[in-house]
């Protein structure tokens, strides 16, 4: 019986699972079932016999042999009712203990009896039957034991920690854990253990820290579970000078405290939720000896802390140790590490890794499988991994079609969804959330009206939905349809999520005045903006060309403490950059406290653009210096800023140094920037021989057009014909009218009118148009826009009878100008006849 009755287990330590989260769910006090005394001489062979078919998992047939015994006495039934609680059949024992409170003749039950149905009631989180078992008992027994008391504050605590209204509820007017201990007249270390194990999982770390001391002091020594409890409460209220204390005790109290895998693993994540990565190894370091728990736990705390490289290293140190066993959550964090790495090679090896090591490989660990191929960009090998799956839970979908939308595979995440919806799975809000992602990125109306109906069939509803549905359809161009969806929600439940939706919609569509009054709105409902609403509403400030609305919204991120956000920063030397104030967008690069690549990026295409060639490129530079590492569009910026300049020599060696020193694959639009570069600065047939040399790589429309602005700019009209008819080549839409413009302009530059008439004649017969440039005036904090012979505005006939009436001015002052007997030069060529 000693091997199911012990008397005090250790706790294992806080769990931490690959997405980073303890779980504080374990019974810290963790005492279990202690054994009753010694039978008397009439019954040992039936006591021993019950309690070895409880050992061999056979508690029906120790049932059936207790029947047969014809008055069994209270060390039975409690052998019967343990048995059933070791092999997991709480049930089983509720209903036995039933049976022995209606025995006849009565039977009495004793402190083992009620310790014994307690620990079931705290197994299974049954509150209302433990508060019956504590009726019973203090009706039942005159003195009740220590283990029965241990036993009910270790009930209470267990049930009462699963609530869902715990962190609500006033503990200082109520607190029957509290209550219970006050009860007891002799405490021993298992509830001083519960109660410190009690107030962490209550969330009150300092009254844990304050119950530890006081047990101190009290002259009970502690026990390693001790220090397991009290660990996560130093953790809540970051306490790294009483952390320290603490582990030097456990450290002074022997090898056998220090080296349990228990206290080591508490240790370890104790330093880790505080910050102390180091301590936390230093820890894991001087382990003497490391189970797979300890191992799981440091593993789990690099990545938590961001430093996967880290983490695959105790991986691999791991699997190079003899003994070692790796389980299934070593594995699990290992792939959740290689999937922040981004590193195909390592993610193939891995999962090689794996198919060697598990014999049977569980859907949690293929999931994992799967995203980390996905983060790699390999979403073939990810589907594979989807197809060649014996069993498939809700969560493999959610992966693969996740994967699929994220990769830009958004039509085949949509057949993914219709095909798990024919083999009648039922969606998530996960899935739904992949639903409207795709559909938004498709921006087509049709699929984005098919999958509102769909969520409105399925009777699908989750928390955010609104705001994933106002994105979908500003996206598909149906603003209206997203405003219809914001009237409809409840003003009071609008969150951040659905404003900021709202926001990005009415910008994204340049509906600039609608966008200001919903950020006015949204803080007159008190809702703060945060650092995607600023974000998202400073681009408008660029539509509207008001950079005072820019310096409100840059205000605005003072008042709510955003101004050291690196995404409102870098929205704001995005604005500044591009309504002209480039010192003012200096200032705020200069000033930020936290940069990354799109900073920078962002920064030196402001350069570019306000012609301070020598600037982006200094900064492109110092960017390098400070470990940042440029991107695609880094380069894009810093060779649009060479073009500007007419930096053309620095401008071919930052490109030629993309692949060479950086590995970065030129794109469409780093070849387009090269042929622009070339052309602008007169070197005209360099560009086209470089465009040429591309091959099908160059064969697209934006690199052959940048060749033609050449041409026309630097008058090589033979040239210009040629590259024109690349143009048409490629052109399988018919959609060139702004090259065809170019080409003619090219021709009438040259006198040429009878190639303009044909250009022209042939644009009329595809029915193309060059889409009107647009200006802008602001008047009175309105902004009006206008295009050559628009006839769109309310007041055209009195601005176009206006203009006649100027017309006719200007040229009545020409004609007295003429007859200036000074001599003044005649201007009539500016304004035509």
């Amino acid at each position: 019986m000693a091997s199911i009755f012990s008397s005090l287990l250790p706790t294992p330590p806080p769990h931490i699972d690959p997405s980073g989260n303890r779980n504080h769910q374990q019974n810290p006090s963790l005492f279990t079932l202690s054994p009753p005394p010694e039978p008397t001489l009439k019954t040992p062979s039936i006591r021993s016999r019950l309690s070895r078919l409880c050992q061999e998992g056979q508690p029906h047939l120790a049932r059936q042999l207790f029947d047969a015994i014809p008055r069994p006495t209270t060390v039975l039934w409690n052998t019967i009712i343990i048995g059933f609680i070791c092999n997991n059949m709480p049930l089983e024992a509720f209903l036995f203990y039933s049976r022995l409170k209606n025995s006849s003749p009565p039977i009495k039950c004793d402190s083992y009896t009620y310790s014994s149905v307690l620990k079931a009631c705290a197994d299974t989180r049954e509150l209302m039957i433990g508060k019956a078992i504590h009726c019973h008992f203090v009706r039942g027994l005159s003195y009740p034991s220590r283990i029965v008391y241990n036993s009910l504050l270790n009930m209470y605590s267990t049930c009462l920690s699963q609530m869902g209204c715990l962190n609500a509820f006033d503990f200082s007017k109520y607190d029957v854990a509290r209550k219970v201990f006050g009860a007891m007249r002799k405490r021993d270390v298992v509830a001083w253990n519960t109660m410190v194990s009690w107030y962490v999982k209550t969330k009150r770390h300092v009254n844990a820290v304050r119950q530890f001391r006081l047990m101190m002091k009290m002259g009970i020594k502690p026990t390693v579970v001790s220090f397991v409890n009290v660990f996560p409460a130093l953790s809540g209220i970051g306490d790294y000078k009483n952390a320290n204390v603490l582990y030097g005790m456990l450290i002074k109290l022997g090898t056998e405290y220090a080296n349990d895998m228990f206290a080591v693993s508490s240790a370890i994540s104790l330093y880790a939720e505080i910050g102390c990565v180091d301590s936390a190894r230093k820890v894991f370091d001087c382990s003497l000896e490391m189970n797979t728990e300890v191992r799981n736990t440091m593993i789990g705390v690099y990545i938590q802390n961001n430093c996967p490289l880290e983490a695959i290293d105790v991986f691999l140190q791991a699997k190079e140790t003899e003994h070692t066993v790796l389980d299934d959550v070593t594995f699990l964090l290992a792939l959740t590490a290689a999937s922040h790495l981004h590193c195909l090679k390592l993610a193939k090896q891995l999962h090689a890794c794996v198919i060697k090591t598990l014999k049977v490989l569980p859907v949690l660990i293929m999931n994992a499988v799967m995203v980390m191929y996905s983060r790699s960009g390999d979403v073939h090998s990810s589907f594979n991994v989807f197809e060649k799956m014996q069993e498939r839970d809700i969560v493999s979908w959610n992966t693969i079609i996740s994967a699929f939308v994220q990769n830009g595979f958004d039509e085949e995440a949509l057949m993914l969804a219709y095909e798990m919806q024919k083999q009648k799975i039922k969606p998530d809000s996960v899935t739904v959330t992949a639903l409207l992602s795709a559909a938004s990125n498709l921006k087509n109306q049709n699929v984005a009206k098919q999958s509102h109906a769909y969520l409105l069939r399925q009777g699908i509803s989750f928390e955010g939905m609104d705001s994933y549905l106002i994105d979908m359809y500003a996206k598909s161009g149906l603003i209206r349809t997203s405003e219809l969806i914001f009237a409809k929600s409840s003003v009071n439940n609008r969150d951040q999520a659905i404003w900021n939706a709202m926001i990005v919609g009415y910008t994204r569509h340049g509906l600039t005045e609608e966008a200001f009054f919903t950020i006015r709105k949204m803080i007159e409902q008190k809702i703060m903006p945060n650092a995607v609403t600023l974000a998202s509403i400073l681009p408008a400030c660029n539509l509207a060309g008001d950079i005072d609305l820019g310096k409100q919204i840059h205000g605005v991120s003072f008042r709510y403490l955003l101004a050291e956000n690196i995404f409102v920063n870098t929205a704001l030397v995005d604005m500044y950059s591009k309504l002209g104030a480039i010192n003012n967008a200096e200032s705020v690069f200069t000033s930020a406290t936290e940069k990354n690549s799109v900073t920078y990026t962002t920064m030196i295409l402001g350069y570019g653009q306000n012609g301070m060639g020598d600037k982006a490129l200094s900064l492109f530079h110092s960017m390098k210096k400070s470990d940042i590492k440029p991107d695609t569009v880094t380069f894009v910026a810093v060779l649009s800023a060479c073009s500007y300049a007419g930096l053309v020599d620095e401008g071919l060696k930052i490109f030629q140094s993309m692949e060479r020193e950086f590995g970065i694959q030129p794109l469409i639009q780093h070849y387009c920037c090269v042929a622009d570069m070339l052309g602008k600065a007169g070197r005209v047939v360099e560009a086209y021989e470089f465009v040429n040399q591309l091959g099908e790589d160059g064969n697209v429309l934006e690199i052959w057009g940048s060749v033609l602005g050449a041409c026309r700019l630097h008058g090589y009209s033979e040239l210009g014909e040629e590259v024109a008819k690349k143009l048409l080549e490629l052109d399988s839409a018919g959609s060139l009218a702004g090259y065809q413009v170019l080409l003619s302009n090219i021709y009438a530059e040259e006198g040429s009118w009878k190639d303009v008439d044909k250009v022209r004649n042939e644009m009329r017969e595809k029915g193309l148009q060059k889409e009107a440039g647009s200006s802008w005036i602001n008047i009175g904090g309105k902004i009006t826009r206008f295009v050559s012979k628009d006839q769109d505005h309310p007041q055209c006939d009195q601005i176009y009878e206006m203009l006649k009436q100027l017309t006719q001015e200007m040229k009545d002052t020409h004609h007295d100008s003429c007859l200036n007997p000074r001599g003044m030069r005649d201007i009539s060529y500016l304004f035509g006849s």
